[in-house]
């Protein structure tokens, strides 16, 4: 077995314990996530993705299981511990800056289907769950697609830098999960509930039939003239699939975003991994707030046509700037998204004082 296997399987095998830690022990009852928690949680999270960039370092300084020892196929060259550093925590702002707006359209699901706020966090961890695995393959057909070919790289700059301008020139309206092509197919095989039965996806008819005897609301309409064995989606079940679906949308923007710093499949990853992990309580921390950000999309899109063109000029940029590059390139972004949360902010502040 190849040495970088292990790697791989170390760090899965931790990513999976924290995930069981958090369902299982800390959220194993429903409870509404009050802004306390979320905050401890995302703190929580956070450290651990900086604190990952620590071992990215000494890993690729000594090489450890085989990481560094291959050029990386966006700059062609073997990854040491400060690049691997710098491209890491790059590839994890952007992506976590990038998720920031899916908690927008989160919301939105959620007040659509009428999930209670103690049962979305269920909802949001086997979204993630399902998101770490769709992102996992999309990671691996990437990095193959950019060792081969390496002029995709410029389709990925071009289709950032068109989804940028999409984003600050056209009125982009709040999605509507009714219309979702997924649920109304769904909604067309098989039979989904009216009502919530706690934090359960599915549950037979008779089932309901029998909770049904202690509810004060009488029987579910849903349930009427279907045999005892059919088998019905709740809307909790509709809720996780938009999200599903929502950020395979957001992935496609996000995943060009970090080919642009690496193609190390194992920094791809692990940096993506630790952005969409945090989101959960990032959810619960701004839901509540994160519609006053009104020009936090604008410094998104400006990051992505950052990002764009530095795919499109890395040769010219990296003989001009040097081997910094990637850093000074991260202190770019960390100041555009300071930008539009403080114009936001101050903006926010007078629109009040009027």
């Amino acid at each position: 077995m190849p040495p970088m296997i292990w790697i791989w399987i170390a760090f899965i095998a931790f990513v999976l314990l924290m995930l069981a830690l958090d369902l299982g022990v800390f959220h194993r009852h429903a409870h509404e996530v009050n802004l306390r928690e979320a905050m401890l949680w995302s703190a929580v999270w956070i450290t651990l993705g900086l604190l990952f960039s620590v071992f990215v370092c000494f890993a690729y300084d000594a090489k450890l299981f085989g990481l560094g020892t291959e050029p990386d196929a966006v700059d062609g060259l073997l990854n040491s511990g400060a690049s691997a550093t710098q491209k890491y925590l790059l590839g994890y702002v952007i992506e976590k800056s990038l998720s920031v707006d899916n908690i927008f359209v989160i919301a939105i699901i959620f007040d659509y289907f009428h999930i209670p706020r103690k049962h979305q966090h269920r909802v949001l961890f086997w979204g993630i769950l399902g998101a770490l695995v769709l992102r996992g393959l999309m990671i691996a057909l990437g990095a193959r697609l950019v060792a081969e070919f390496h002029w995709i790289l410029y389709l990925f700059a071009i289709f950032l830098i068109l989804t940028a301008l999409k984003i600050l020139l056209l009125k982009s309206d709040s999605p509507n999960p009714g219309r979702n092509l997924l649920v109304r197919l769904i909604r067309r095989i098989v039979p989904v509930t009216e009502r919530l039965y706690g934090q359960r996806f599915m549950l037979r008819a008779s089932t309901i039939v029998a909770l049904a005897a202690g509810r004060q609301d009488g029987q579910d309409p849903a349930v009427a003239q279907l045999p005892p064995g059919k088998l019905l989606l709740t809307p909790l079940a509709l809720a996780l699939i938009v999200v599903e679906t929502s950020d395979v949308i957001f992935a496609i923007d996000s995943i060009p975003a970090i080919f642009a710093i690496t193609a190390d499949p194992f920094l791809v990853f692990t940096s993506n991994v630790f952005a969409i992990l945090g989101l959960r309580s990032l959810y619960f921390a701004l839901s509540a707030v994160i519609a006053r950000f009104h020009y936090l999309k604008t410094a998104l899109a400006l990051v992505l046509i950052v990002v764009g063109i530095k795919m499109l000029l890395a040769d010219w940029l990296h003989a001009l700037v040097g081997s910094h590059f990637n850093l000074y390139l991260l202190v770019v972004v960390l100041a555009i998204l300071a930008s539009g949360v403080l114009v936001s902010l101050i903006v926010e502040n007078r629109t009040r004082q009027k």
